[in-house]
């Protein structure tokens, strides 16, 4: 039960406003403005609930909730900021906070993680382990409520080893997913990243488990597999949808029993890292279709976490956007920073099918051949614009899967069938156009 909330903010009139709210709703509300006052109250109020600012004149949020945590454990802390701040997110969540708000933010926010804790019971709360001076998770770059619920479940799961699949569209960002768990739990271990569907199957088992001097025909040295190289850090699949039935029993055993073999060696060797896996298929329909082992998937699947499309998320474009400019400025030595109005419009009307991997393709393509500073409607080559604005006569009514489909059979059949033109034509790589026309059941006519 919440009877007494302690507010630590330097912004009085949010936290006068707020004290007045919860007042009516029969919840008495402390505040303090500065890091030290905050830690006095907490001793002196006994709070149920802590709201602390993540910057503070006298202090940083993150010392202060530590602090707190260690002080008096059974205290929730929930982390406020108005800045868009990925590491931060990450480490909050990781070292005890029970939840983080973005500002501008209302009583019913407060109300609603109220609420979670009131589902969540009586317990003991426990810190994590504190990243310390990590090296920053490489940039998610987003403040859509999905985006932030990733980065809060990255936070949380790097205080466990457990095995994490992350599902999502093609282009959503599900490495950076990856490496950010890794770089939040084990910074100083390897992280090896696994194609599942650019490696050849026949090499798959080598490249995984190595292979002994001689184990087969052109094996003339003894080769470290990358689950052995991996140590304690993070091996990732990519596209585990796409490895091989027969390979998927032979991981299951490594899972199982935490120990594998060398291609063509006796000797048990342990494995020690944690299993990240991400795939842009429906692993539970490919299970029913007996293309992927059930016991695999419960395995990989111990904590899943979703990413959501970036049509789902246009607010987070001018933010993406933004992020890619000074990015590409850096890679190719020009200085383009801005976006008018017109082509800001475009981009956020455009469905994005290859998601944040297209924007930041489409955005080099008009960097580069771009003649000024900012960058205008015409300097983007968006396909299908009128698809795009939902104007389009041909195409209305028809789901964004079908929409994709129709596109890729139009551009296959004006090039002949010509993958690497085709690839080029729509701004994705072979391999990708391969699955596609896999997935979709494509067939020359």
């Amino acid at each position: 039960m919440i009877e007494r909330i302690l507010i630590v903010d330097d912004d009085a009139a949010l936290s006068r406003s707020l004290q007045l709210q919860l007042g009516a709703k029969g919840i008495a509300a402390d505040v303090a403005g500065t890091a030290a006052g905050g830690i006095v109250a907490v001793e002196t109020e006994a709070p149920d609930l802590v709201l602390l600012d993540i910057n503070l004149p006298d202090g940083d949020g993150l010392s202060v909730m530590k602090q707190i945590v260690k002080q008096c454990p059974d205290v929730p802390v929930v982390i406020v900021t108005a800045r868009q701040d990925m590491a931060a997110t990450i480490k909050a969540m990781q070292s005890g906070a029970f939840d983080y708000i973005r500002k501008p933010f209302d009583i019913d926010d407060v109300m609603l993680v109220i609420e979670k804790l009131g589902r969540r019971g009586p317990q003991s709360k426990t810190g994590g382990t504190t990243a310390g001076d990590a090296a920053p998770p490489r940039e998610l770059v987003g403040a859509a409520p999905k985006m932030l619920d990733v980065l809060k479940q990255v936070g949380l799961l790097s205080r466990s080893r457990v095995s994490v699949l992350i599902r999502g569209e093609s282009g959503t960002g599900k490495e950076l997913v990856a490496r950010a768990l890794h770089e939040a739990s084990c910074p100083c271990e390897p992280f090896l990243a696994i194609n599942c569907s650019a490696v050849v199957p026949t090499l798959m088992e080598s490249e995984l488990f190595g292979h002994e001097k001689g184990a087969f025909t052109g094996a003339d040295r003894k080769k470290i597999g990358k689950l052995e190289f991996a140590g304690k850090g993070t091996v990732f699949f990519d596209e585990i949808g796409d490895m091989e039935i027969d390979l998927q029993a032979k991981l299951l055993r490594v899972l199982q029993e935490k120990e594998f073999e060398r291609v063509g060696g006796t000797e048990a060797l342990t494995f020690k890292a944690r299993v990240v896996c991400a795939t842009h298929r429906n692993l539970k329909v490919m299970v029913a279709d007996r293309k992927f082992r059930e016991d695999l998937l419960y395995r990989i699947a111990v904590s899943e976490l979703e990413l959501p499309p970036l049509r789902e998320r246009p607010g987070d474009i001018r933010l993406l956007v933004q992020h890619f400019l000074a990015k590409l400025g850096t890679e190719l030595h020009k200085r383009v920073d801005n976006v008018d109005g017109v082509a800001m419009r475009e981009l956020n009307k455009y469905h994005w099918p290859g998601n944040v991997r297209e924007l930041e393709n489409v955005l080099a393509r008009a960097v580069a051949l771009s003649r000024s500073s900012t960058l205008v409607a015409d300097d983007f080559a968006l396909p299908n614009k009128s698809v795009a604005g939902g104007a389009s006569v041909e195409n209305a009514g028809v789901s964004l899967a079908d929409a994709e489909k129709i596109h890729i059979e139009k551009v296959l059949s004006s090039t002949g069938w010509n993958i690497t033109r085709t690839a080029q034509l729509l701004e994705i790589s072979p391999t990708t156009l391969r699955k596609k026309i896999s997935d979709y059941a494509l067939q020359k006519r």
